[in-house]
């Protein structure tokens, strides 16, 4: 198995390019703790030592060094446990698609349950849009739209209880369907 590097205008990232894709689609970046628990991949090459991010798209897995590190000694370590990997056909990055799809079930539980007769109190509604990169995508309907202390709400309401329940919920943004 041959895996082909690339140096960039950048001498701390260097692009692997496997002979087979590596993700099925989308992108994956690892730069933190947090992030590495997504791929066994990027925990091994973070292992390693002196990495301190991973770029992964189907084609390449982009790798950034310390200023320290020496690529001398990092590139056959990285590519021996790229080659691991695909040869044994473990998934390079976990399936977060399952865990995203029960982070939007408690979304919306927690909006049905707790924060929609609230706000219906005052004659307005809250619908949920999406769930993206740990950002609640919703709609204020009815009276909120245009009020004045609608973003009051959203923020100081909405997401406070969302953040305190659900941990993988980062903000909360109203979204306007009308372009208004």
């Amino acid at each position: 198995m041959i895996i082909e590097t690339q140096n960039t205008s950048d001498e701390n990232v260097v692009n692997f390019f496997p002979p087979q894709p590596i993700l099925k689609s989308g992108q994956a970046e690892f730069a933190d703790s947090k992030s590495l628990r997504k791929s066994p991949l990027a925990e091994e090459i973070f292992d390693i030592g002196e990495v301190t991010s991973l770029f992964i798209t189907s084609e390449l897995i982009s790798v950034t060094k310390t200023p320290q590190g020496d690529w001398k000694f990092l590139k056959p370590q990285i590519m021996a446990i790229i080659m691991d990997y695909l040869s044994t056909g473990e998934e390079i990055v976990l399936n977060t698609e399952n865990a995203n799809t029960d982070t939007v079930t408690q979304i919306k539980g927690l909006l049905n349950a707790r924060i929609r007769p609230a706000v219906k109190q005052d004659g307005g509604d809250i619908a949920f849009i999406d769930f993206k990169d740990g950002i609640v995508f919703v709609e204020m309907q009815g009276s909120c739209k245009g009020c004045p202390y609608a973003m009051v709400t959203l923020k100081e309401g909405v997401e406070k209880i969302l953040k305190t329940y659900i941990p993988q919920v980062k903000e909360v943004r109203n979204i306007n369907t009308e372009g208004e």
